[in-house]
C-alpha cells in the first residue's frame, strides 16, 4: 500500500508518494508539486564492491518529452542524447548527493530521475534534487542525513525563495544552495543583467545596462537566507519520511588503509625527498617525481625484508605527500610552490595572437594555460534548443565551449566528446560573462577554450581570457571579468584559505570554491565542500580574500586591454535607427528594394522590425557606409507607406490619366513613383524615355517630382510612363 507525504514548505505544496511504483528499487519515489510529476530511484548493488577506493555514483536525470505532451524534435521520435540541461541537472544532484556516502561505501549506485510531467511553472532542477533526496534518505543505504536544494532570488531588492521561472526572469540573482540542517555542501550562482531607464536631462532620457554584480555582505545576506529555508525543510523531511524509511543494510565500508609503521617509516625517513618531488608544479611532473620516490624506497632492506609491494608504498608516499602540503599551509602559511597563502601566480596575456580569427586570447596563469577565441556572427545563426515546457524552440546566442585535451596535463589520451565536466566548466564561464553583454546586443557570440595547460583552475582561466576576447571582438561589454579558484584546508582548530589554488592544493584540500566578477561585485560563483560544512563567518573571509586576487588579476586585464588591436578578421558592421512604419519601403515588393541594395553593395542587411534598427554588415567599409546611406535618403524622402490591401486603385486611377508622383525607389529595371492619391506605381526602364537609358540613376533620383502618364491599372498594381 502506498505511503503519501505532504507539505507545505517554501511557498510550494510538495507531495512525495512511497511504496506505489518501481518497488524493485533500493528506494523510490513520486515527487510531485503543481501539475509537475518526478520519479526518482536509487539501486545499489551490494554484492559487487570495486577494487578502489571510491563510491561508484552515477546519477542520471532524464526529460521525457511525453511530460510536457510532445513528441521528441529530429528525425528520430525517440529521446536520445541528453540536453546540456540535463547533464547539468545530473551534475548538481551528484555534487549535492555524493557528500552523503560515507567512506569505503565501494558498491555501484545509479540514482535516476525522469520527468514523467512538466509544469512551466516549476522549477524541475530543485523538485529533482529533493526527489532524489526522498528515495535516498527512505532506501536501505546506510544514509542518515536528508540534503535538499533551494533557489533564491532577488526581485526589488527582496529575497525570494524558490522562484517561479517568470520570477527568475524579472530577478537579479539566481542562487541555487544546497545543503543539509546545518551543512551547506554546494552553492552555485549567478547575476542577471537588466536594463533602466535613466534621466539625462529634463526632456531626455537613456538605457543603461546593468550587470547587476553583488557584492560579498550581499551574498552572504542570500546564503544565509538560503540556509534558513533549507534547515526548515530538512527537518521537515527527516522527521516525516523517518516513518517511511526502509531498514537499513549493514554493509562493510571497506578500509583501505596500510599498517600505521610503513607510513612511519616513510614519514621519518623520506619527508625531504617527498618535499622535493611536490614541488615539481606540473601534474605530470610531480607524479614522476613521486613514484621515484617509491621506487627508491621499494629497494630498500627494510621493505624488501617486509616484502611491501610497490603499491602500498605509493599509497604511503601519498599519505605523507598529503600530510606535508596541509601543514605547509596550516602551520607554517607556505605553499608547495613557495608562494603565500594570497598569492597570485605570475599572469601573461596576450589578444588576437590568431590573425583569421574574430578575436584571440592567450591567458596564462602560472602552469594553467587557455586559449579562448571568439566568434561573431548574425543574429539567427545561434544554438536551437528546446526546453521542456516550450512548445516552440529557443535560441541561445551566447555560448562558450570548454574543451579539456589529454596533453594539457600530460596525459597520452586522444580528444573525443565532451563529458560532464567540461559541460559545467563552460556553463560556469558563460554565467560569470554573460551578465556583462548589453542586452540590446543580438549577435550571435561563440568563445571556445582551449586548454592547452592544466594546474589549477582551468575553468577561471577561461573567463579571464573570454572577457579579453569578447572586448577584442568589439562585443559591448559593461565591465571585464577575472575568475580566481580559492581553496581551504582544515586542521583540527586550524585552518587557511588559499587565492588561485593549483592542482595540488584542489586534491589535498578541504574546500573547491570559484569566484568570477567585476571591479564593482560578483557576477558568478561555484562552490563544493568536501569537508561536510562551512561557517558562514569563514565563507564571507573567503569571498574577501577572493576580491582581493580578483582585483590584482583585473589590473593585468586592464592593462592588457589598453593594447588591444582590432583583428583583420572581424566583420564590419553599422547601425542606425529609422522610423519602424518606413520598413516596407526599404524592402520593397516582393523584395525587390533590399535585393537590389544588397547586390549592389555587397553587403547583408539586418531589419529589426521592434525597435527600428538597421544593421548593416560587409567586407568593405566604404561600400558599408554607401549603403547606409543610400537606406536613409530612401527612408528620409519617403513618406510611411499607406496600407493598399483594401485600396480599388481602377476607381482612383483611369489610363492615359497623368499625374505627378515622387520618386520612391530606384532600382536596375526602373523606379517606383509614390501617387499622389495612393499607392505605388512602376516606371520600367523602357519607358522612361524614348532614347535608350543605361542606368535608371543616371535619369532619376529618390525624392525627385516626376510627371507620369498611368498606361495600366490592374488590383494592386500601377503600370506608369514618363509623359
Amino acid at each position: 500500500m502506498s505511503i503519501v507525504c505532504e507539505f507545505d514548505l517554501n511557498g510550494k505544496q510538495e507531495i512525495f508518494e512511497f511504496n506505489k511504483v518501481a518497488k524493485q528499487a533500493n528506494g523510490a519515489v513520486l515527487a510531485k508539486i503543481g501539475n509537475a510529476v518526478v520519479l526518482a530511484t536509487v539501486v545499489s548493488e551490494f554484492d559487487n564492491p570495486v577494487s578502489e577506493d571510491f563510491t561508484p555514483l552515477t546519477v542520471q536525470y532524464i526529460e521525457k518529452t511525453y511530460a510536457a505532451a510532445k513528441l521528441p524534435g529530429g528525425f528520430i521520435k525517440r529521446e536520445g542524447k541528453p540536453s546540456d540541461f540535463e547533464t547539468l541537472t545530473s551534475r548538481v544532484i551528484d555534487r549535492s548527493l555524493r557528500p552523503l556516502f560515507p567512506k569505503g561505501y565501494v558498491y555501484p549506485t545509479t540514482i535516476t530521475v525522469m520527468v514523467l510531467s512538466a509544469d512551466k511553472d516549476v522549477d524541475l532542477q530543485t523538485l529533482s534534487l529533493n526527489a532524489a533526496n526522498a528515495a535516498l534518505y527512505t532506501s536501505n543505504l546506510p544514509i542518515k542525513k536528508s540534503v535538499c536544494g533551494v533557489r533564491v532570488g532577488r526581485i526589488e531588492n527582496n529575497y525570494v525563495i524558490n522562484p517561479t521561472p517568470e520570477q527568475i526572469a524579472n530577478s537579479t540573482l539566481d542562487l541555487y544552495v544546497a545543503g543539509s540542517k546545518d551543512e551547506l555542501l554546494m552553492i552555485e550562482m549567478k547575476t542577471i543583467s537588466s536594463s533602466e531607464l535613466i534621466e539625462v536631462d529634463i526632456e531626455a532620457f537613456t538605457k543603461v545596462h546593468n550587470a547587476n554584480e553583488m557584492n560579498e555582505d550581499t551574498l552572504v545576506e542570500a546564503i544565509t537566507f538560503a540556509q534558513n529555508a533549507l534547515k526548515e525543510a530538512n527537518l521537515t523531511y527527516e522527521k516525516a519520511f523517518e516513518e517511511v524509511s526502509k531498514e537499513k543494510v549493514q554493509v562493510e565500508l571497506i578500509k583501505f588503509t596500510i599498517e600505521e609503521s610503513v607510513i612511519n617509516y616513510v614519514r621519518d625517513n623520506f619527508s625531504n625527498e617527498i618535499k622535493e618531488a611536490i614541488k615539481k608544479l606540473a601534474k605530470s611532473e610531480r607524479a614522476t617525481q613521486l613514484k621515484d620516490v617509491a621506487k627508491m624506497i621499494a629497494s630498500n632492506e627494510y621493505c624488501t625484508t617486509n616484502e611491501l609491494e610497490f603499491n602500498t608504498i605509493y599509497e604511503a608516499v601519498s599519505i605523507v605527500k598529503r600530510e606535508i602540503v596541509r601543514k605547509m599551509i596550516v602551520n607554517d602559511k607556505v605553499r608547495a610552490d613557495g608562494r603565500g597563502l594570497k598569492d597570485v601566480r605570475p599572469i601573461s596575456i596576450e589578444t588576437n595572437i590568431l590573425p583569421s580569427t574574430h578575436s584571440s586570447c592567450l591567458f596564462t596563469r602560472g602552469e594553467t594555460q587557455a586559449l579562448v577565441i571568439g566568434t561573431i556572427a548574425g543574429p539567427k545563426d545561434g544554438q536551437m534548443y528546446e526546453v521542456l515546457t516550450d512548445k516552440s524552440t529557443s535560441m541561445e546566442r551566447f555560448m562558450v565551449h570548454y574543451n579539456f585535451p589529454g596533453f594539457s596535463v600530460g596525459e597520452a589520451k586522444p580528444m573525443f566528446g565532451i563529458g560532464r565536466r567540461e559541460l559545467g566548466h563552460g556553463n560556469l564561464a558563460k554565467k560569470a560573462l554573460e551578465t556583462t553583454i548589453d542586452d540590446d546586443y543580438n549577435e550571435t557570440v561563440r568563445l571556445v577554450s582551449e586548454i592547452l595547460e592544466s594546474n589549477g583552475s582551468s575553468s577561471m582561466a577561461t573567463v579571464c581570457g573570454g572577457s579579453l576576447a569578447l572586448k577584442a571582438a568589439g562585443v559591448p561589454i559593461s565591465n571585464l571579468v577575472a575568475g580566481v579558484a580559492m581553496g581551504m584546508v582544515v586542521e583540527n582548530d586550524k585552518y587557511s584559505i588559499l587565492t588561485d589554488i593549483m592542482g595540488l592544493e584542489d586534491h589535498d584540500g578541504d574546500m573547491d570554491f570559484k569566484v568570477a566578477g567585476t571591479n564593482k561585485g560578483i557576477t558568478a560563483l561555484q562552490m563544493d565542500i568536501k569537508l561536510g560544512g562551512i561557517e558562514l563567518s569563514v565563507l564571507k573571509e573567503a569571498l574577501l580574500q577572493a576580491k582581493e586576487g580578483r582585483d590584482h588579476i583585473l589590473g593585468l586585464m586592464e592593462e592588457a586591454a589598453k593594447d588591444i588591436v582590432p583583428s583583420g578578421a572581424l566583420p564590419l558592421v553599422e547601425q542606425f535607427i529609422i522610423d519602424p512604419s518606413k520598413f516596407m519601403v526599404i524592402i520593397g515588393k516582393a523584395g525587390a528594394t533590399i535585393k537590389e541594395i544588397i547586390e549592389r553593395f555587397t553587403v547583408s542587411i539586418d531589419l529589426d522590425r521592434d525597435n527600428g534598427i538597421v544593421k548593416v554588415s560587409g567586407d568593405n567599409k566604404q561600400n558599408i557606409m554607401d549603403a547606409c546611406e543610400h537606406i536613409k535618403t530612401i527612408s528620409n524622402n519617403a513618406s510611411p507607406r499607406k496600407e493598399t490591401k483594401n485600396i480599388d486603385f481602377e476607381k482612383l486611377y483611369q489610363v492615359d490619366e497623368i499625374v505627378t508622383g515622387k520618386v520612391e525607389r530606384v532600382v536596375d529595371f526602373g523606379a517606383f513613383i509614390l501617387l499622389p492619391k495612393g499607392g505605388e506605381g512602376l516606371l520600367h526602364i523602357s519607358k522612361i524615355s524614348k532614347e535608350r537609358v543605361n542606368n535608371v540613376s543616371d535619369i532619376l533620383s529618390v525624392g525627385q517630382d516626376i510627371e507620369v502618364k498611368v498606361l495600366k491599372v490592374k488590383k494592386d498594381r500601377i503600370e506608369l510612363s514618363s509623359n
